[in-house]
């Protein structure tokens, strides 16, 4: 017998490995999961029935096209159905986006470090990754990312606020950086954290993309939203590019279940500045308290703190679980933490304080 297997592409040989929050453990000493910048409450007014409601009927495959999303968010962000396409979390968006404009020979560009997925997405569909270092206060440096594009770049993440850091880049740099952008590379803006941002000079991405047609805005319903289990994002870019992502989506991929619960959740807005607020100032409380400890942590205008440890990231990590509470480590780099629950907020401070007194 034949002991040849059948051939894969070279891609993806060494192909980094996705790496989800830590949960906490059943049973263990662990209660609370800061690892993956979920929302600790639980859904908004009147998803639950609309979920409920969807269950009965999924024996039957959902809205492909997932119309009564999509006109609600068309309403709500004043943009045409033809700038909008949806899919499995803003992740899912952002690969659909790579394979509609990156193959073999191209170039995505990205800082780092950002959100662990580009480099994944980018190498399954063969096209090299264009890594631009973050500045010494974890900020992406667009002027360094704009002298790197060449000839090959096909596509742009601008990651604001930055995950893991929390960093943002504000309206002055971002509009001179992309100025200095050629019109024909796609520029993503991923905005998974819009909501948690109080800086005013922050821009809306959906306010630069209506007079830049290279421009493509993400967001997704996993995070101030609540519903990270259920899978649904969207983009909103000019419609060469919404309609490429549309030819590119996975078929029937954002379930019904999915797609009432967005729904649901974009009429609950009022409930869900509320509890965005709320998050917010427990972020600032969070954040104070760990500066005078004497910890330097960078601005955050996202749900999450970065604490750059270098060396000592698993063992801070390892203390944090030791206590109660899971964080997510970077290993050499840091650990980003979820501002969740008060009660979790309040155990990780104090490991903080214990950790930064020994070093």
């Amino acid at each position: 017998m034949s002991e040849t297997s059948p051939k894969l592409r070279a891609e993806l040989e060494g192909i980094p490995t996705y790496k989800p929050g830590k949960p906490a453990a059943a049973g263990g000493p662990v209660a609370y999961k800061l690892s993956s910048n979920e929302n600790p409450y639980p859904p908004l007014p009147g998803v639950m029935e609309s979920v409920t409601a969807a269950a009965s009927n999924f024996n039957r495959y959902p809205d492909m096209a997932c119309s009564g999303l999509m006109e609600e968010l068309s309403e709500r962000f004043a943009v045409p159905l033809a700038h909008l396409a949806t899919g499995t979390g803003s992740v899912g968006v952002a690969q659909q986006l790579i394979q509609a404009t990156s193959g073999p020979g191209d170039e995505v560009m990205y800082a780092w470090r950002s959100f662990e997925a580009y480099p994944i997405i980018t190498q399954i569909n063969g096209a090299r990754s264009v890594q631009v270092p973050l500045t010494p206060g974890d900020v992406h440096d667009l002027d360094a990312m704009a002298d790197a594009i060449t000839e090959r770049t096909r596509l742009i993440f601008v990651c604001n606020p930055n995950n893991p850091t929390g960093t943002v880049v504000r309206r002055a740099e971002l509009e001179r950086f992309l100025d200095r952008v050629p019109k024909d590379v796609l520029v993503v803006l991923d905005e998974a954290y819009r909501e948690f941002i109080r800086d005013p000079e922050v821009p809306d991405g959906v306010e630069l993309y209506r007079e830049r047609p290279n421009v493509c805005v993400l967001r997704t319903f996993s995070k101030a939203y609540g519903l990270a289990g259920l899978r649904v994002g969207f983009a909103i870019a000019h419609e060469p590019v919404a309609a490429a992502l549309r030819k590119t989506a996975v078929p029937f991929g954002v379930s019904q279940l999915a797609q009432e619960a967005a729904v649901a959740s974009l009429r609950a807005e009022d409930e869900l500045l509320g509890r965005v607020g709320s998050l917010v100032c427990e972020r600032t409380r969070v954040v104070d308290a760990l500066r005078t400890q004497g910890w330097t942590v960078p601005e955050t205008q996202a749900n999450f703190v970065w604490l750059r440890l270098g060396e000592r990231t698993l063992d801070f990590a390892a203390a944090c679980e030791e206590h109660g509470v899971v964080v997510r480590p970077f290993p050499g780099e840091g650990v980003r933490v979820t501002v969740g629950e008060t009660e979790a907020n309040d155990i990780f401070l104090k490991v903080a304080e214990a950790f930064h007194r020994e070093i």
